[in-house]
């Protein structure tokens, strides 16, 4: 957004025929451009988990924002001063430790806050954020009906909804040329939004969805499914479940790969790839395919994060971390560091304008009148009306023959 430019205006009079003199102009009077809402001082709040069920998140995600803060202070702040960090802890979901904490930040004033980690936390914190007119980005937040949650305008994400990975599994699994593709998930929110995604993935890249099937939950004779897949004779499936529904995912697994659908064609998806070393008869998933949605710190993130916290060994959704701060400090720089300024503003530098990799090289743009566009260290940033990120970025796993995911590649679709 351009800041209002002043022109000095001279009167000249022309007084044909006259020799009277013309008065000289007085000089004009410069005019301060009107002050940015908010009190100057740019104030993050983190929403980390540092106890409950996901504390092991909390350090790489605090190690993100940390470094994002230095950063932005390095390059001079926020309108001219020193960014500050106010980090309090998210807990679990058992708790009300997300209440509290957040309370607190709104007692300390912070502007923006970035967490949390949990989808479910995150549920509880939007009405009393819009409430409190503070935005929130997670960096981890990934359930699809955040989408849709009466947000008013403050709930952002840097992370991938779940629903959108169905077009970056569309463009992979049509990379070797059209393909017919079977899709098995489990009746609830997950995959109810990752069926659509998936048809037209798979649609832009000339292949075919022959076969969509939910499985109720608690389903556990799966032979009319297993009965229903070798009639599509697909090229390769698609397992939609999450780790919340464990045993009804290892036995659809189970029963796909006895289909003889195991190995390559077999793709699990965000929520169900993981560890299934302890889970299932070793070699089970040999060759198997996973996708997780976020970008991998590479060695030259890693080596600075580790300069805010030396002991890190886990990296997972620190680039999204960093980013969720980047973009919060160039909203405030380009709009006031007023909590609504901030929402109103997130869109606008990471959509649209000048591309820049960092806040110091957008900075320049910014003071001078530009509109920005920031890619950051976890991929682009483009936020959707909805506050969320497309296209996305998701890295491809192959599972080894302990039945452990390694990582191979990323993609970027959407």
């Amino acid at each position: 957004m351009r800041l209002p430019v002043l022109a000095a205006l001279a009167t000249v009079a022309l007084l044909a025929g006259c020799t009277t003199a013309t008065p000289a102009p007085h000089p004009s009077t410069p005019v301060s451009a009107a002050p940015k809402p908010g009190d100057g001082v740019l104030r993050v709040g983190t929403l980390f988990p540092t106890s409950g069920a996901a504390s092991y998140l909390g350090p790489a995600l605090a190690a993100g924002a940390a470094l994002a803060v230095a950063d932005l202070n390095a390059a001079g702040g926020v309108g001219g001063h020193p960014v500050e960090l106010v980090a309090r802890d998210s807990g679990d979901a058992a708790t009300t430790t997300l209440e509290t904490s957040f309370a607190d930040l709104v007692a300390q004033g912070v502007d923006v806050v970035i967490g949390p980690a949990s989808s479910l936390l995150a549920a509880r914190l939007i009405p009393l954020a819009a409430e409190a007119g503070i935005p929130v980005i997670s960096p981890a937040a990934t359930f699809p009906d955040l989408t849709t949650a009466d947000d008013d305008g403050y709930f952002f994400r840097t992370i991938a909804a779940y629903g959108h990975q169905g077009l970056a599994l569309g463009q992979v699994l049509s990379e070797k040329g059209p393909a017919k593709v079977a899709l098995l998930y489990i009746d609830d929110e997950f995959g109810r939004s990752l069926a659509p995604t998936l048809t037209d993935g798979l649609d832009e890249h000339g292949s075919t969805l022959v076969l969509s099937q939910a499985i109720p939950p608690g389903t556990t004779d799966l032979s009319i499914t297993i009965d229903q897949l070798k009639q599509a004779a697909p090229d390769a499936v698609v397992l939609g479940s999450t780790y919340a529904s464990v045993d009804e995912t290892k036995a659809l697994i189970t029963a796909v790969i006895g289909a003889g659908y195991g190995g390559a064609k077999l793709w699990l998806t965000t929520q169900n790839t993981g560890d299934y070393s302890q889970a299932l008869p070793i070699g089970t998933l040999a060759g198997v395919n996973g996708v997780i949605e976020g970008y991998p710190a590479d060695d030259g993130l890693i080596a600075r994060l580790k300069t805010v916290d030396a002991s890190l060994g886990a990296f997972h959704y620190a680039p999204e971390s960093y980013d969720a701060v980047v973009l919060a400090g160039l909203a405030a720089e380009q709009s006031g560091d007023d909590g609504a300024a901030i929402a109103g503003s997130l869109t606008d530098v990471s959509v649209g304008g000048l591309k820049c990799g960092s806040f110091a090289e957008c900075l320049p743009a910014l003071q001078a009148g530009d509109n920005v566009d920031y890619d950051g260290v976890s991929g682009p940033l483009n936020f959707t009306p909805e506050g969320d990120v497309s296209p996305a970025y998701y890295g491809l796993y192959a599972y080894d023959g302990e039945n452990r995911f390694v990582f191979g590649r990323g993609v970027l679709a959407g």
